[in-house]
């Protein structure tokens, strides 16, 4: 077999196991989505990845490695707000009301995913690293929120508290799914809150 054949035969296994192991990840991100983690199977990723369980277990030996691809895939598709983008807003009531709308415009375009991981989480501990990092997220929007703002002391720590409960995923389920609010009506409420909080 010539030189040119062979690495034409290496790229060609290489490519076709970057798409089974595409598949296998797609597979169980929509499982994750629908059924949860927690009731994700290693059979069910299989079957709907079209491949072997033993394939699925080459290509993710364990369910670290799994959750892993799982979730970098599915923040690559739905990547979360970019904070950076409003964080340089000066006006700290402004900067509020932005990051509260994208927030919740992401929750709206995520929540069934969001809301299996958050029920199965303590199920799961492969799932805690992606968890951790998630809540790291919210802590950077947090002080992305904080930075300006005048208040001190009690003051600062309300505030800190309201924005941690109007960034809260289930904040926004129970504003705009339980309580029928439209995203809008939920940001005005929780910015008011906010800066009520720190009169």
């Amino acid at each position: 077999m010539s030189n040119e054949r062979r690495k034409y035969t290496k790229r060609r296994r290489a490519e076709s196991e970057q798409e089974t192991r595409l598949r296998i990840t797609e597979a169980a991100v929509s499982l994750h989505g629908s059924v949860g983690p927690a009731r994700t199977t290693i059979s069910a990723i299989a079957d709907r990845a079209g491949v072997q369980r033993a394939t699925v277990y080459r290509h993710f030996p364990d369910e670290k490695s799994l959750f892993a691809a799982c979730s970098g895939h599915y923040a690559a598709l739905n990547p979360p707000p970019d904070l950076t983008a409003w964080s340089d807003e000066k006006d700290a009531g402004a900067r509020l009301r932005r990051a509260l709308t994208e927030m919740y415009e992401w929750y709206g375009r995520t929540e069934p995913m969001l809301e299996n991981v958050l029920r199965d989480a303590p199920m799961v501990p492969a799932m805690a690293e992606a968890v951790s990092r998630r809540l790291a997220y919210l802590d950077m929007v947090i002080d992305a929120l904080l930075t300006g703002r005048r208040e001190r002391g009690n003051a600062r720590r309300r505030v800190k508290a309201a924005l941690t409960h109007a960034l809260s995923f289930p904040t926004w389920q129970s504003l705009v799914r339980e309580n029928g609010l439209k995203d809008a009506e939920a940001v005005t409420l929780m910015a008011t809150m906010v800066e009520a909080a720190g009169a």
